[in-house]
């Protein structure tokens, strides 16, 4: 991701220990696949209201261990097709990490005790940086792997495979 992509929007804060089936719930899972059908349940059993309230560009914050529980690929992939730019929490479990990173959505390790519901941020994965601008915090991402920037800037795993015919390490 040379060219220094920034992304802009509005933090939904959520805490510590968001699994899976709090991302989108299991009841769904077998009821479609249209991800932007699922997508109006994202986040529903924390926030009712979140899908009515995110706009293309906002962030999920959260705290410890985000997207722990179950694998399913479809937790990234909600939170995706609602409009977020990127996922920023304190730590991830690992599958989801490895999910959003296959499936085009950025995820900031970052210290995220100083965002509050609403405050707008700037988030330059290149720099590595994360700029709360409500309240005049900059705050350091822990950096991804490379050859990870190179997938998301492809759109996932998918797509770079398709770009590069495998992995350029």
């Amino acid at each position: 991701m040379g060219d220094s992509k920034i992304l802009t929007g509005r933090a939904h804060v959520f805490g510590d220990d968001v699994n899976t089936d709090y991302i989108i719930s299991g009841r769904y899972k077998f009821k479609t696949l249209d991800m932007n059908e699922l997508a109006c349940h994202c986040m529903e059993d924390i926030d009712p209201d979140f899908a009515s309230k995110v706009e293309p560009g906002d962030f999920i914050v959260a705290g410890a261990n985000f997207g722990c529980g179950s694998s399913r690929e479809q937790a990234p992939l909600v939170i995706k097709h609602a409009g977020v730019s990127a996922v920023l929490a304190s730590s991830f479990a690992r599958i989801f990490f490895r999910n959003a990173i296959n499936k085009g959505l950025p995820v900031v390790e970052c210290d995220t005790s100083q965002i509050e519901p609403g405050d707008d941020l700037e988030v330059d994965l290149s720099e590595g940086k994360v700029r709360n601008l409500t309240r005049g915090v900059e705050m350091d991402i822990a950096p991804l792997p490379s050859v990870m920037m190179d997938i998301l800037a492809d759109g996932g795993l998918t797509d770079y495979l398709r770009k590069h015919g495998g992995f350029k390490l």
